[in-house]
């Protein structure tokens, strides 16, 4: 399945409305065999060179849970297993059949270095929270409790971040020391970015800003 705006992570849930009959089908047959499909992030600057270009690496689920609707649609939860790289297209019809490679992370560095960024990057991300005001408390308290850097890394990626082509580059970065370092110069930017609005607004409300 290719989404345009999307990079989908591992460990990862990602709600999904099935409506469309090629996907229809493509859940169907992965319902009655292994529940696996991949999820890709569309590759605008290749649109009109192919049909529905994906980014050439995603990330392949596994349908947790699943109802259907009377109209045939129906709502799942896919949630990431690993990341894969797309090497070659098997088909389109019904829907587009790839062939596959599991990816694999590497540290990039001793743990404690990662476990350093990690601690560094929950309380940017607590910070950025707390200033912005956003209804984001759940997910951040829930990553707190995540000592795995990778995966630290990858769902405040997937839940947090806002920048379509950052996450993608993120999927794509399989050292996670530079993963952590790329999300932290990110969290930092936007905690900057909140405080100088917050300095320059003043007393002002929000819906006063032109008046600044």
């Amino acid at each position: 399945m290719t989404l345009p705006g999307l990079a989908f992570f591992p460990q990862a849930l990602l709600p999904l409305h099935i409506f469309e009959p090629r996907y229809r089908k493509m859940l169907s047959d992965s319902l009655n065999t292994h529940r696996l499909f991949a999820v890709a992030g569309l590759d605008v600057k290749r649109m009109g060179s192919a049909f529905e270009p994906p980014y050439r690496i995603a990330t392949i689920g596994v349908v947790r849970a699943c109802q259907g609707r009377d109209d045939g649609t129906s709502n799942l939860l896919l949630q990431g297993l690993t990341r894969v790289e797309f090497t070659d297209i098997v088909g389109e019809e019904p829907y587009r059949r790839m062939k596959i490679r599991a990816l694999e992370s590497e540290p990039g560095a001793p743990e404690a270095d990662n476990e350093r960024l990690r601690t560094q990057l929950s309380r940017l991300l607590s910070t950025r929270m707390r200033l912005s005001g956003e209804s984001s408390a759940e997910i951040t308290k829930f990553l707190r409790g995540i000592d795995d850097p990778e995966t630290f890394a990858d769902l405040a990626a997937f839940n947090l971040c806002g920048d379509a082509r950052l996450k993608q580059r993120l999927l794509e970065t399989l050292n996670v020391n530079q993963r952590l370092g790329m999300l932290n110069k990110w969290a930092r930017r936007e905690v900057d970015t909140i405080r100088l609005r917050k300095k320059l607004q003043g007393d002002l409300a929000d819906d006063d800003v032109a008046n600044n």
